[in-house]
């Protein structure tokens, strides 16, 4: 465990130069020699000479307004500030002197002037820079202010849930508005008035509730006083040792030091040595923990016989013993093929490679699968069949060298906001950006971010403006033909060339389908063509579709014949929904997949496993997701292991998935809390949050990260051991000391991760990118570099096919969903903390023509009906969604979007068609019979919970 008494991170005061010339000076004495641009106070840093300061930090630009950093510089006049004075070659430096040391007190001395006497009951007490820097400074007395004007009655802003605003005790330094400004790029805070009348303030001064804040912690991280404090450290105290650890929510894979007071979290802080975040984070990650320890908890085992039973709680022992023998008298009885499980992309690696093993070794069959089904599939079909890899090819530091960016059916603002915050700073450097999304999303037109192009595609018809692009690139020869004839198939490219040149892919041919104006399209594909480095980030707006294979084709088809892949700056970037659904899909989670995208029908590749796990293994894929459903309406499919994930909320067409869960003899659901599977479950055996977990997860640049274990399992067990435990039981032994020994059993049967190991992550500064072997022992940022996986790069047709669900005179609008900030997937994590107050129900964005033909107003509760099913949310009504679109959230399971979404999958994966769904909005005013029944159904399954019998005292007790 990398446990650490608490400190903060060592800050260098001015960013680090990039630049290749180097300029040598000398400071009190110490020659130095730092990159040109370099500034004094960083070079001071640089030889451990500490220069005061306040407003300095190294994640933000110099500002020069506290006046602590002062120097000396010989030959020069007067006493520049450190922080915005670079250095040049023989420069003389001194950083401490009587002269100095003087003019530090006086600044000192009026910032205390003006500022509460209260430390000893100040909530940052011990861990405040303006308390350091008084000691630094030697400031014994203060002469002046004490009866004159002052700040010292400024009420308090607490509208934020999570942190407290105190304005009698801000400096005005302006750290949190640069911060806000330079690294989360919202502009929400701002200096009002000048001189003795300047503070800051959110927004209109309106409060940072309802300000424009996102609530990422960034202006709290950067306060240097009190100014800016969490309630959780106001509450309880600072902590006093820290556990860096790995986030749990989306794929961007955030670095935090877990900040504890013994065994209790008191706030978790981005860790500045992240790879991934560099310190940053967002409103999840930094603040909605509070779930691990919410009172909705279960920590006890549960069975019952049917779903209409009261629970019963159970020891571990007897839970795991039922589970087994249910699922052998299943098997027993249906056959070997009538049990499966489902892996969980918030779980670690080494959990996820357990359960597809049980399956696997223990069940005796291939019937796994994960989210990662329903999300992105069609990225590892698609990218296996073109480049020879089923993940993104880039770093998230690489967006910094982008020239270009596509940002093609994601949000990052909402799903990956730590992301889109680098890439708005890289766009506020110059870079130019693409947007391609039915909606007008915060990235078309954020503060001081505006996309050249947005093309508002209509729901379903991605493949035909992907190609429409492709069109332009070759017939106004844009291609890159020296990258092609070195790197990719002849024959393939040539089948393409003639594919691709055909009139029917003209942007004005395509116009009619997608609604895309035909010069924005030429646009764009021009400048994705000729601009520089081009990236493409995607997201589930890409993969969620009857032809989200398809489309994945055609953004590589796009990056090869532009030769924007294998460097710094472009690449194919799938931005992951979920923390570890890229890993997931990495242990071996699809039924036709071994660890390391390994197909189960090759021998050589089953003997290798089945000497290592010494059972023989079926050559045949098991069932999918949507197969398992399917086959329990048959009924030849009756047990399901399920860890972590809830089919019955975030699944499509939920009535069918529901109906499936009820056909079935036994559910076995591993989870924290009864989550919507877990109320059809009959045996509930309960998980672990990620503060309770040992391991890796791996994020959507292939960052495989350590998840530090920061409190015990609250249930006793961790989620590996669960797992372990119904294998013993099933008759398959499994025994591992610590999850480390799992990693290296993956390490031996994976070669990407050949490699990987606790040890060799620790030393490589907490992460490694794979693929992690022989050939590249310190992992492998940019992948394709010099050829691609698959030798050559592989052209593939890609036909535009119209997807089967349309809009009809009956339902005559396409909905497509997505995601929010503050909520997370299906909501079971962040329904559970203050999140809330910014998001607490899904609702129906709909455009303002659509709205007044129906008779709908803002706030009004409409109808949503498709051809699966119906619901009822409130309206918005907006035109960030485009006429005949409208538009949803899935995070709460009450609203039931899932309801309406149909069976649609695409055409290679099975990958749900969410993002299309054909609807008719009308106001009402009451429930659907769906919601009315889900209320029944969720009041009687916590009536049954609350009933639930205590387990037994042991004899003797």
């Amino acid at each position: 465990m990398l446990e650490t008494v608490l400190k903060r991170d060592r800050d260098m005061g001015t960013p680090e130069s990039l630049s290749t010339e180097t300029v040598t000076l000398t400071i009190d004495g110490q020659t130095v020699t730092v990159p040109a641009g370099t500034s004094i106070m960083r070079a001071a840093a640089e030889t451990g000479i500490q220069i005061p300061k306040l407003c300095a930090s190294d994640n933000l630009e110099a500002f020069g307004s506290c006046r602590l950093c002062l120097v000396e510089i010989e030959g020069r006049r007067g006493h520049p500030a450190s922080c915005t004075t670079p250095v040049e070659d023989g420069m003389v430096v001194r950083t401490e002197t009587g002269k100095l040391h003087e003019l530090r007190r006086n600044v000192m001395e009026l910032y205390i002037s003006d500022h509460p006497l209260d430390c000893l009951t100040c909530p940052a007490n011990g861990d405040c820079e303006l308390q350091d820097m008084a000691g630094v400074v030697g400031l014994r007395n203060v002469r002046y202010g004490f009866d004159g004007a002052n700040h010292l009655d400024d009420a308090a802003d607490a509208s934020n849930p999570y942190f407290t605003y105190d304005p009698s005790k801000c400096i005005v330094c302006s750290r949190c508005v640069r911060a806000c400004d330079d690294v989360q790029g919202t502009y929400a805070l701002t200096v009002q008035a000048r001189g003795f009348d300047s503070r800051i303030v959110a927004g209109q001064d309106d409060g940072f509730l309802e300000s424009d804040c996102v609530s990422c912690g960034a202006c709290v991280q950067a306060c240097p006083t009190s100014a800016l404090t969490e309630n959780t450290v106001i509450e309880q105290g600072q902590a006093d040792h820290a556990v860096i650890t790995t986030c749990a929510y989306c794929g961007v894979g955030c670095g935090f030091k877990a900040e504890m007071k013994g065994d209790r979290v008191i706030r978790m802080t981005p860790w500045k040595d992240g790879k991934a975040n560099r310190g940053h984070s967002c409103v999840k990650g930094r603040f909605a923990w509070g779930y691990a320890t919410h009172a909705d908890r279960l920590t006890k085992p549960m069975i019952r016989a049917k779903i209409t039973d009261p629970w019963r709680e159970v020891s571990w022992d007897e839970a795991i013993g039922h589970a087994a023998s249910e699922l052998r008298r299943i098997q027993a009885r249906y056959g070997v093929d009538s049990v499966g499980g489902i892996t969980s992309s918030r779980c670690t690696n080494e959990e996820t490679y357990l359960v597809q093993k049980l399956v696997r070794a223990a069940m005796g069959n291939n019937n796994v699968d994960t989210c990662g089904r329903v999300c992105h599939s069609p990225t590892g079909y698609g990218l296996k069949a073109t480049i020879g890899e089923s993940a993104g090819t880039q770093t998230f530091d690489s967006v910094m060298h982008v020239d270009v960016a596509v940002v093609l059916g994601a949000n990052p603002s909402a799903a990956h906001p730590v992301f889109a915050s680098r890439l708005k700073r890289r766009l506020r450097q110059g870079a130019r950006l693409i947007v391609i999304d039915p909606r007008r999303i915060e990235l078309v037109d954020a503060p001081h971010v505006k996309a050249d192009y947005h093309l508002p595609v209509r729901p379903g018809t991605n493949v035909a403006v992907l190609n429409a692009m492709a069109h332009v690139i070759v017939t106004e020869d844009l291609v890159n033909h020296e990258f092609v004839r070195a790197r990719c198939e002849d024959r393939a490219f040539d089948e393409w060339m003639q594919f691709i040149r055909r009139p029917e892919h003209a942007p004005e041919a395509t116009e009619s389908i997608t609604g895309v104006p035909a010069a924005d399209l030429r646009g764009a594909a021009r400048l994705y063509a000729t601009g520089g480095n081009a990236a493409i980030y995607y997201g589930l707006g890409v993969t969620e579709h009857s032809q989200g294979s398809t489309a994945i084709m055609c953004i590589a088809n796009l990056a090869m014949v532009t030769g924007n892949i294998g460097r710094e700056g472009v690449g194919i970037n799938p931005l992951r929904g979920q923390n570890n659904v890229q890993g997931s899909c990495d242990m071996g989670s699809f039924p036709h997949e071994f660890p390391g995208y390994r197909h189960v029908s090759d021998d050589a590749v089953r003997a290798e496993f089945e000497r290592a796990w010494g059972v023989p293994l079926q050559s045949e894929p098991g069932l999918r997701l949507p197969n398992m459903f399917d086959a329990a309406h048959g009924g030849s499919f009756k047990g399901l292991y399920c860890q972590g994930e809830d089919i019955a909320q975030s699944d499509p067409n939920t009535r069918h998935v529901v109906a499936a869960l009820q056909a079935m003899e036994c559910v076995i659901v591993q989870d924290m809390f009864l989550n919507e599977t877990a109320k059809y479950a009959h045996v509930f055996l309960p998980g672990s949050s990620f503060l309770e977990k040992d391991g890796t997860f791996t994020n959507a640049e292939r960052r495989i990260s350590r998840v530090r274990q920061v409190m015990a399992p609250k249930a006793g067990l961790a989620d590996w051991e669960v797992t372990c435990a119904l294998s013993n039981a099933m008759g398959y032994p499994m025994h591992y000391a610590h999850p480390g020994e799992i990693l290296d059993e993956i390490a031996r049967l994976t070669p990407t991760f050949a490699g990987v190991s606790f040890g060799r992550i620790a030393a490589l500064g907490g992460s490694v990118q794979w693929p992690c072997n022989d050939e590249a022992p310190e992992g492998t940022p940019i992948m394709h570099v010099d050829e691609f996986v698959r030798g050559k790069g592989r052209f593939m047709i890609t036909q535009y096919v119209p997807t089967e669900e349309r809009s009809t005179r009956r339902f005559p609008l396409l909905m497509t969903t997505g995601r929010i900030l503050s909520q997370y997937n299906a909501g079971v994590q962040t329904r559970r903390t203050a999140n809330n107050a910014w998001h607490s129900e899904d609702v129906l964005e709909i455009h303002p023509h659509d709205a007044e033909d129906r008779g709908i107003v803002e706030g009004d509760r409409v109808a949503i009906e498709s051809r699966a099913g119906e619901t009822v949310l409130r309206a918005t009504v907006t035109d960030r969604i485009q006429p005949g679109v409208v538009y949803t959230t899935f995070h709460f399971p009450e609203c039931g979007s899932n309801v309406l979404t149909t069976d649609n999958t695409d055409w290679a994966t099975d990958c749900p068609e969410y993002k299309v769904t054909a609807v008719q909005v009308r106001k009402v005013t009451a429930p659907s019979a769906w919601q009315r029944d889900w209320a029944a159904h969720d009041r009687r399954q916590d009536e049954l919970l609350e009933a639930r019998q205590p387990q037994a005292a042991p004899a003797g007790a």
